[in-house]
């Protein structure tokens, strides 16, 4: 009996050391999810500011139903975004790892030192260094080695799709640094004397990088590449700053599910609509990182089998 009153009292005294963490988590993270539901479910925006009702699903039949409503072409633009970023992030971290694992490679670590620059720089000042830098129409580098050779000026930023290479472009210089450490630490793990043993048999860089290397970094670099396709998927920064800046919009009209969010609930004031928006993306979310854990769990129990 004085055992299990010790044991009450001692889970009593831990829920109350927990309890200032719990209403910090409560207050700047339970509750602006509760609040951004009811608001979905209402007609807020600036018409209504006070006097909102209650629509109901409303907001969600319109973005989930609606292709040209824009939310469903947003969030297809942000798949293809995410998938082509992962593919081009994957295979050119991959070569230049490779490249940086060379025996005998001078300057190992001068190149390792300059690869991480734009990762260091910060995102705001690269984005916007490679806007008026590099994609302007009057003054960008871009634009002038254009010029030297006779052609004609290119609006990088104006059209759909050159605006949206332009993002990926800059995406890639952004993220690539991440996805090169982690890649050249993980092929560093790698023991030697297997590489030795297959150049033996005659194995070529390909068949040493399909049969070798990949299955012995791929549970490494793992984590990273999740990691690296949630930054991915909610990526704002690039595609806002470069293309839909409040003041500076340069005329092409991509958006992904985050910038058409953001779009929505500070420039037209549709607080209601992109509340629904923002649910969606967060069900979206939740619901890859529980595939993810499932795939990562059914692995783990086929490996201890």
């Amino acid at each position: 009996m004085k055992s299990n009153k010790n044991k009450y009292h001692g889970t009593l005294r831990s829920w109350l050391c927990l309890l200032p963490s719990l209403v910090v988590i409560g207050l700047i993270v339970v509750f602006p999810i509760v609040y951004t539901a009811y608001i979905s479910l209402t007609n807020m925006n600036v018409y209504h500011w006070f006097d909102f009702t209650i629509i109901g699903l409303g907001n969600y039949t319109k973005a989930l139903t609606v292709f040209d409503g824009g939310f469903l072409q947003a969030l297809l633009l942000t798949v293809l975004w995410t998938a082509i970023n992962m593919l081009l992030q994957l295979v050119i971290a991959f070569v230049t790892a490779s490249l940086l694992n060379i025996q005998k490679l001078r300057l190992r670590r001068l190149y390792k030192t300059v690869l991480m620059f734009p990762w260091a720089m910060p995102g705001y000042v690269s984005i916007l260094l490679w806007k008026n830098g590099m994609f302007n129409s009057q003054f960008g580098l871009l634009n002038q080695w254009l010029d030297r050779l006779g052609l004609a000026p290119v609006q990088w930023l104006a059209g759909d799709v050159l605006a949206f290479v332009a993002c990926l472009v800059v995406n890639l210089w952004l993220a690539l640094p991440f996805m090169i450490m982690i890649m050249d630490g993980a092929m560093q793990s790698v023991d030697r004397s297997y590489y030795e043993s297959a150049l033996l048999d005659g194995a070529g860089w390909f068949r040493r990088s399909i049969s070798l290397t990949i299955p012995a970094i791929r549970p490494i670099i793992a984590p990273a590449v999740i990691i690296t396709v949630f930054t991915t998927f909610k990526q704002f920064d690039v595609i806002y700053l470069l293309t839909q800046q409040v003041g500076a919009k340069t005329g092409a009209n991509i958006h992904t599910v985050l910038t058409y969010a953001y779009e929505n609930a500070f420039v037209t004031s549709n607080y209601g609509y992109s509340s629904a928006i923002s649910i969606c993306i967060f069900v979206l979310l939740i619901v890859f990182t529980m595939v993810t854990n499932i795939k990562k769990g059914g692995r783990r129990h086929a490996e201890n089998f």
